[in-house]
This record gives C-alpha cells, sequence and structure tokens, in this order.
C-alpha cells in the first residue's frame, strides 16, 4: 500500500497507520452519537477501530487528513458486495471533524482516494448515504457522483425512520 504524503495548504493526506485509530474513533463516534450520518448506535473504541483499519487498509486505499499532526478526517474504501464479480466496485466512506467541515478538505481527501482507486483497477465507487444528509449528497455530486438509488425507511435511529440514497461515480 502507498504511504505516499500529500501537502495542500497547511494539510498532509497520508496512508492510514494502526496508531491512528484512537483519532479515527473520536472522529466516528462523534457522528455516531450525535447525527443519523452513521447507522451505528454504539461508540467504537479505539481497539475496535484498529481492528477495522487492519481489515481494509491491507487491501484498499484508507487516507487520512492532518492539520499540524492532528488528524482532521479519513476516508477508505472498501469492497462494496461480497460476489466476486463485484471485486472491482468499492464503497466509499469520508468523515471529518465537525470542526474542519466547509473548509475544502474533505474534497482534497476523497479526490486522492478517487485517484489511488482508479490506480490500483477499482472500475466503480459507491457512496451510501442518508438521504437527508444534504451536505454529503450535494458533496458527492460536485466530485463527479450521480444518484443511482433511494432506498425508503431502511434505518431506524434516533426515534425516526431513515432513507438511504446511493452515489456511484464510474472511474
Amino acid at each position: 500500500m502507498l504511504s505516499l504524503r500529500i501537502c495542500y495548504s497547511g494539510a498532509v493526506i497520508r496512508s492510514v497507520r494502526p496508531d491512528d485509530a484512537a483519532a479515527i474513533a473520536a472522529i466516528y463516534n462523534e457522528y455516531v452519537l450525535h447525527s443519523t450520518i452513521s447507522f451505528e448506535t454504539e461508540p467504537l473504541t479505539p481497539e475496535a477501530m484498529r481492528e477495522r483499519i487492519a481489515q481494509v487498509a491491507g487491501s484498499h486505499p484508507y487516507l487520512v487528513e492532518e492539520v499540524g499532526g492532528v488528524i482532521v478526517g479519513y476516508c477508505y474504501a472498501h469492497p462494496w458486495k461480497d460476489r466476486a464479480a463485484y471485486s472491482r466496485t468499492w464503497e466509499t466512506t469520508i468523515y471529518l471533524h465537525p470542526e474542519w467541515r466547509g473548509r475544502g478538505l474533505g474534497a482534497r481527501l476523497m479526490q486522492e482516494l478517487i485517484v489511488r482507486c482508479r490506480e490500483v483497477g477499482c472500475h466503480a465507487l459507491i457512496a451510501c448515504i442518508t438521504a437527508d444528509n444534504a451536505a454529503s449528497c450535494d458533496f458527492h455530486r460536485r466530485l463527479g457522483f450521480t444518484q443511482v438509488s433511494s432506498f425508503l425507511q431502511v434505518g431506524f435511529k434516533m426515534g425516526r425512520w431513515l432513507d438511504v440514497v446511493d452515489y456511484q461515480l464510474l472511474l
């Protein structure tokens, strides 16, 4: 896996390391506990996040973005489905620390993920988004993703039914 570091106006994008797990878990748990963006309902420990990182990063791109040595966001691609015929279609995940949203860091992070996915032979990327997360839907459209599906009331969190939309980008 590449460990190339890329600098953009004070931010550094690099491949994930196992010792990033606590920072990544802290970012993710904000969304788990305080939003419907993640459909998980229980926070992850750093150890559980470290296991998830190891499962993904060994075979797929997994990136973090740092500002001043502090992780402010992360993204990765992972298999969309298990069947062999889907092996070149991957799902993307991206989370930024809430205080760092809206500064262009997420776009640069995701653009680098797209480049790396293309370089290793991925053909299609899928982003599964809670339908009322307008910011994420807009973000993916700006990156060239197109909405390809809509699922009604497939998740229940925070006392309400939630719809999911899928966006796709062909590489």
